[in-house]
């Protein structure tokens, strides 16, 4: 991580290449109106940890190695008797990443993580809420490089929302291409 005082590489490249960019696109008037990342969550569901507590163990320390902080265990809101679930039952666990390590996972996952995809032809520019955040799906935890392979029980995917401070969708885009996402064209 960032402990020796820098900040990443991708926080540096939104201050210099980023923010003057999207301000001539745009036309802010002010620089704090740019768009900026507000924070990163990676969240795995998991609906067989219900019957097996060690996938709920395996998945933690997997999302604690990819993201580099420790894991919170997600629980249910509310039963739901035709999956037999009861409130209050563990089903995932995520991160939520902010700052420097929010910028070094992000810059992890489209340098390194994403290319390693099979048959990688881009992300979907749909998948953005109307407020200018992102949500991406990914099948499978072992396209990160911090996973080893052999230690891997079970495949399982995991979400990543990148939530920006874009006021619309269009101005999210625009902010995640300037960072590098591989969006494929509309």
């Amino acid at each position: 991580m960032a402990s020796n005082g820098l900040a990443p590489r991708l926080l540096e490249a939104y201050r210099s290449r980023v923010t003057p960019a999207l301000i001539e696109r745009f036309s802010y008037t002010n620089p704090m109106q740019v768009p900026r990342l507000q924070k990163i969550t990676v969240n795995v569901g998991l609906g067989e940890a219900l019957t097996n507590a060690k996938l709920l163990e395996a998945a933690i320390q997997e999302l604690a190695q990819i993201c580099g902080q420790k894991a919170v265990i997600t629980k249910s809101r509310k039963a739901i008797a035709n999956f037999r679930l009861r409130e209050d039952q563990a089903i995932g666990c995520m991160v939520t990443l902010r700052r420097e390590r929010m910028y070094e996972f992000f810059d992890r996952l489209i340098n390194v993580a994403l290319p390693r995809v099979r048959d990688f032809r881009g992300l979907s520019p749909r998948a953005f809420d109307g407020r200018g955040n992102y949500t991406l799906g990914i099948r499978e935890q072992i396209i990160f490089p911090e996973i080893d392979y052999d230690k891997v029980e079970r495949i399982r995917g995991l979400n990543v929302t990148i939530t920006t401070t874009a006021p619309t969708d269009d101005e999210g885009r625009a902010l995640l291409r300037e960072l590098g996402m591989p969006l494929r064209a509309q």
